[in-house]
């Protein structure tokens, strides 16, 4: 099978490194890729927006699926634009249609199907500039904190957990009246705060029957003990010591199977992955996001702890066997670090000569997913925030993310950043 994987992060790095291990595989290119990317398959020099030219890579290299990793492309429709085109209609798009994305690509339509649906999460209401005054009276007699959220894709910047009631105003008069976030914000949701530990769970589902691929703990913020900036994460952990049988049974019967059920009923197309961003408040589950793609950096410690063959899962997605899929995981603790640029998440420099990469034995219990890299000549440099992911396997969660820190330590370029707590909250966990 030719497949061709869009994107150029560390995410599309783990699942070229997936797709590539698979017998299933016959050819894999990414577009447009990073120099990570380029040792597992070949790069192609595209937009995962530009339809027309991917389309045309796709007739020429006779591509049989393609799996997007970001969510830009899915939520501007590409599974409508491969499926109305007679060339590529045949071809097998790992995501959901337009209509679908829109439980990422719309904050406001994914709380009303949760609200339809009966899926636990926090209250909130909704504003535009036609009650923009009805807003600020709403947020000002709001409980803090108060969360504020821009209602389509923002880059991961469009969320302010606003702790006094003039921050909330402030972010709210900028995504409204400012257009901080362009369409993005037109719509604002304002939401309930809830207090408890995030979670990560993956999903791939035809719209049927499910089956969940993995779960992970994401590191959000920029500095140790959880603090400074937000961040595209900084790191994760699975297992998840929380995620045991008795929650994973609630996260099923409560948010995963109705979530399932209601794509079913509303006649959504959605052949892809579903991320739910959840929190566990005492115990109980409660969805804070659906998004309809894969995480980062999550994806960097799924994939590897998953055993099961990731094609043959997606073309059992596509063939309506994947009901009867048996998924396997490999009995380890994981961790994964990110190394960020110095001044991430706000302006970095570029260009920074990476060393010791050459230095890092391909497989084993570590693994290096490049992200913000490129090619400088014969060096790989800098181009990003997030620079790379290193994740690595032990026995003991602690054990894991030492293993980690270790691999880091001979990595190196200028300004180079990462935290070394990740998992912190776990010590018991040797």
């Amino acid at each position: 099978m030719n497949i061709l994987l869009l994107g150029s992060g560390g995410r599309e790095h783990a699942l070229a490194w997936k797709i590539a291990a698979s017998p299933h595989c016959s050819g894999l290119w990414i577009a447009p890729g990073n120099p990570g990317t380029a040792q597992l398959g070949t790069n192609l020099p595209l937009g995962v927006n530009d339809f027309p030219a991917l389309r045309q890579a796709c007739i020429e290299q006779q591509i049989d699926m393609v799996v997007v990793g970001p969510e830009d492309p899915l939520v501007n429709g590409i599974y409508d634009f491969f499926k109305a085109d007679e060339a590529t209609s045949h071809i097998i798009v790992v995501g959901p249609s337009r209509a679908a994305a829109q439980l990422e690509g719309s904050k406001f339509f994914s709380k009303q199907f949760m609200h339809r649906h009966g899926i636990p999460t926090a209250s909130y209401a909704s504003f535009t500039a036609e009650n923009y005054e009805e807003g600020r009276k709403y947020i000002s007699n709001h409980p803090l904190p108060v969360v504020i959220k821009a209602d389509g894709l923002a880059a991961g910047k469009g969320v302010v957990v606003a702790a006094t009631h003039e921050e909330a105003l402030r972010a709210y008069e900028q995504m409204i009246k400012e257009e901080q976030f362009g369409a993005a914000g037109n719509t604002v949701v304002v939401e309930s705060f809830l207090t408890g530990i995030e979670v990560s769970v993956f999903v791939l589902t035809d719209g049927e029957s499910y089956q969940i691929i993995g779960h992970a703990k994401d590191y959000k913020r920029v500095g140790e003990g959880d603090t400074g900036p937000n961040t595209g994460g900084m790191g994760c952990i699975s297992p998840v010591p929380f995620v045991d049988d008795a929650f994973m049974q609630k996260v099923t019967e409560r948010i995963i199977e109705p979530t399932i059920a209601g794509i079913r009923a509303e006649e959504l197309v959605y052949k892809g992955f579903i991320f739910f961003g959840l929190m566990n408040v005492g115990g109980e589950p409660w969805v804070i996001e659906y998004n309809c793609r894969m995480g980062d950096p999550e994806t960097e410690i799924v994939m590897p702890l998953l055993q099961t063959d990731l094609v043959a899962l997606l073309a059992a997605m596509d063939n309506g066997t994947l009901g009867d899929a048996n998924i396997s995981f490999y009995d380890k603790k994981g961790a994964t670090i990110v190394a960020v640029s110095e001044g991430y998440p706000g302006n970095y420099p570029k260009n920074r000569v990476i060393t010791g990469l050459d230095t890092i034995a391909a497989g084993g219990d570590t693994l290096v997913f490049q992200a913000g890299t490129t090619n400088k000549g014969e060096a790989i440099v800098t181009s990003g925030g997030r620079v790379l992911a290193v994740t690595a396997f032990g026995d003991t969660l602690t054990s894991a993310v030492q293993h980690a820190r270790t691999t880091l330590d001979r990595i190196h370029f200028e300004g180079m950043y990462f935290r070394s707590d990740i998992g912190y909250e776990f010590p018991d966990q040797k």
